[in-house]
């Protein structure tokens, strides 16, 4: 069970695959919000895998909140979306002459195709930063260390979603959960971001921020998002027990 007080439904959810849009953009005063919201709310309670992993992370990387750690962060967290598309198309193969069952397959395809973009526009854009920075990134510790998590995060993901698929969204939602917090954790200890331009290298496909501030408030935003998602996908884990309703089951209240 969780002990977060977020809502778990999207009031504006798409009624198809085709409108789906990724997580909302806010303005800079929901930003605001969503952070203090976010500060406000525990974590969830994490399993194990969960746990290890996080600490695996500290004990590489520091316990330190860092910008260059949170990209070892992203580096990871489309892993599971790639284990969930790849089992996605082997159900809907499957189940390809059961029109209804096969589009429902789709969408959740879809959706997570979607997240899993949104999480490579997160590496992309904190890479960028890190890189106008100036930090320095061995190959060991920010290319080996990082495929060798994600590696291993895949193939656990895929594993569990065969045998026992709530648990697979419970792990992404626990991942998800601990980056929302650190992202707005980390804005909230560092005020002179809310002064430093956030840069426009990505901005035509991301959106354009004031500050880094904002751009990284968003970020940890659409964790919530995906946190969320999971969460819901819990409910009905398996592609053949995805409901009709699920369609309005799918934004986070911002």
């Amino acid at each position: 069970m969780t002990n977060t007080t977020q809502t778990l439904t999207r009031p504006d959810a798409p009624s198809s695959a085709s409108a789906h849009a990724g997580p909302p953009k806010l303005t800079p005063v929901e930003l605001r919000a969503a952070q203090i919201e976010t500060l406000e709310t525990p974590r969830l309670k994490y399993g194990f895998l969960a746990r290890m992993l996080f600490k695996q992370m500290d004990l590489v990387y520091g316990r330190e909140r860092t910008l260059v750690k949170f990209t070892m962060l992203e580096f990871i967290a489309r892993v599971p979306y790639q284990a969930w598309e790849r089992m996605g198309y082997l159900s809907m193969s499957r189940h390809r002459r059961r029109s209804a069952l096969a589009k429902r397959v789709y969408e959740r395809i879809v959706e997570t195709r979607e997240e899993q973009d949104n999480e490579q526009w997160h590496l992309l854009i904190l890479q960028d930063i890190v890189q106008r920075d100036g930090t320095k990134q061995s190959f060991v510790l920010h290319r080996l260390a990082p495929w060798l998590v994600a590696f291993f995060y895949y193939h656990v993901s895929w594993l569990l979603f065969l045998v026992r698929p709530e648990l697979s969204y419970r792990l992404n939602a626990d991942f998800e959960d601990h980056a929302e917090h650190e992202y707005m954790s980390y804005v909230a200890e560092h005020p002179e971001l809310e002064h430093v331009p956030a840069p426009t290298t990505y901005a035509a496909e991301y959106g354009e921020y004031a500050s880094v501030a904002d751009l990284l408030r968003q970020i940890g935003h659409d964790e919530r998002v995906h946190k969320l998602d999971s969460l819901v996908n819990m409910r009905a884990p398996r592609f053949q027990d995805v409901p009709d309703a699920k369609h309005t089951a799918m934004t986070a209240r911002r």
